[in-house]
């Protein structure tokens, strides 16, 4: 990583609302609408009950921090593509997004809510 390319990173997330922290209503604005892809990175210790991708949300895949990097050939070619990271409190999200900044994607958000309250939306919208 160079300078110029964190310097990228920085100013492309400096143009994001939130530095890229998105809500409950815009995660969900971002998978119905725009197509995102949503990334349930939770260790699976921290997953009670069922992830993101056994609840059914669309284009959601459990991708357990621990080994995401075994997971990489769930990520989209279009580097430009919009992916959601979630996990309980952000913090293994965070993480997750600057690894896939640091590869190149660049339209990544961060859920800022816990995934569970959005598995529980879903299922609100779904049944």
């Amino acid at each position: 990583m160079t300078q110029e390319n964190l310097s990228a990173i920085l100013a492309n997330n400096m143009k994001k609302e939130n530095l890229g922290l998105v809500d409950l209503h815009k995660t969900r604005e971002l998978l119905m609408d725009v197509g995102a892809i949503l990334l349930d990175v939770r260790p699976p210790a921290k997953v009670e009950g069922e992830n993101a991708q056994e609840a059914g949300i669309v284009n959601a895949f459990y991708t357990p921090y621990p080994k995401f990097a075994e997971y990489l050939d769930v990520l989209p070619e279009d580097k430009n593509a919009p992916i959601v990271v979630a996990c309980l409190k952000a913090w293994f999200a965070n993480r997750v997004m600057g690894y896939l900044e640091m590869m190149g994607y660049t339209n990544v958000y961060v859920l800022q809510d816990n995934i569970v309250s959005l598995i529980e939306v879903h299922h609100a919208h779904a049944d």
